[in-house]
């Protein structure tokens, strides 16, 4: 395998193979993207800033895509623009192509996030182009990145299942994941994306995209439609993957894959982490009452189990 575009030390935060596993908090972004009420910069903020006093490390605070298509994010530079930044804590956003990683830039963003699909019909409904398409428009965007010494993740979609196609290979998954990597992604974030996955089907995806990227370059990041989210992670936790992806509360879900309910919850997996002595740095009854107002702001009910549990 040639030698990644990004050496260990330009990269922030990375965990090592031990018993520390970092979580990647995206409530804030792709959480509130699939929520129904729109929330008012001031609000994200404060959603943000709350966070930040948690122990979380990285929070993807925006996206800079088309307030057409996703118009909770369209005020993603203001918020960016007047959050309380924490020395400890790397805020990044997702970015689709090159204008949305200038965008990104000019907001003074830590870390970017690209992202692609394993499903060529969900690659057209998501961001309208084939597969091929989206790798080679990340490709300028890989270059300026790698010369601002911008760290970028890559995001895969229906790693697991897909809304159209139904399923989905392993080697298919493998393939797409060796590309970004390559590509110059410093780490791959796996999504379940509408939560069909399983802990055999887990570890079967694991062991293929783990012949071709090394397990520490590798995050999980499950959607809990059928409630096997929890399952699926103990699966990637005995696996080696030490970064996990979580949404306060169980926000979100994805807006182009009916039926897909919201993140797993970072409440649920920080439960889980203590469960398994597992250090993550992270205050669980900080991070609950964070993800009790912004489901009050949001007016839904509270998705994770162990809110509801402590809160009885």
């Amino acid at each position: 395998m040639a030698a990644h575009p990004y050496s260990p030390s330009n990269l922030v935060n990375r965990t090592t193979m031990n018993d520390s596993v970092t979580l990647f908090e995206v409530g804030p972004r792709d959480g509130l993207q699939n929520e129904k009420r729109l929330l008012t910069v001031d609000q994200k903020v404060d959603l943000v800033n709350a966070l930040s006093q948690t122990g979380l490390t990285k929070i993807e605070t925006g996206s800079f895509v088309s307030p057409k298509w996703i118009p909770q994010m369209a005020s993603s530079n203001e918020v960016f623009a007047q959050i309380s930044r924490s020395p400890s804590v790397i805020y990044s956003a997702l970015t689709p192509n090159l204008k949305g990683f200038e965008a990104a830039i000019a907001s003074d963003v830590d870390e970017v996030a690209i992202f692609a699909a394993v499903s060529e019909s969900f690659s057209q409904k998501n961001i309208n182009c084939s597969i091929e398409e989206s790798l080679e428009r990340f490709k300028p965007v890989m270059a300026l990145a790698q010369e601002r010494q911008i760290p970028v993740r890559g995001y895969l979609s229906c790693v697991m299942g897909c809304p159209y196609e139904g399923n989905v290979s392993a080697h298919s998954v493998a393939n797409l994941s060796k590309q970004l990597y390559e590509l110059g992604c410093y780490e791959i974030s796996l999504g379940d994306t509408i939560g069909v996955g399983n802990p055999r089907l887990t570890k079967a995806m694991l062991e293929a995209v783990t012949q071709d990227v090394p397990v520490e370059n590798i995050a999980i990041h499950c959607h809990d439609t059928y409630g096997r989210a929890i399952a699926n992670i103990c699966t990637a936790l005995e696996l080696g993957v030490r970064t996990i992806d979580s949404s306060v509360s169980g926000l979100g879900g994805c807006p182009y894959a009916k039926g897909a309910s919201g993140n797993v919850s970072t409440e649920d997996v920080i439960d889980l982490l203590d469960s398994l002595g597992l250090d993550h740095g992270v205050n669980l009854e900080k991070i609950i009452q964070v993800g009790q107002g912004i489901s009050a702001q949001l007016e839904r009910a509270n998705q994770s189990r162990v809110a509801k549990a402590y809160s009885n």
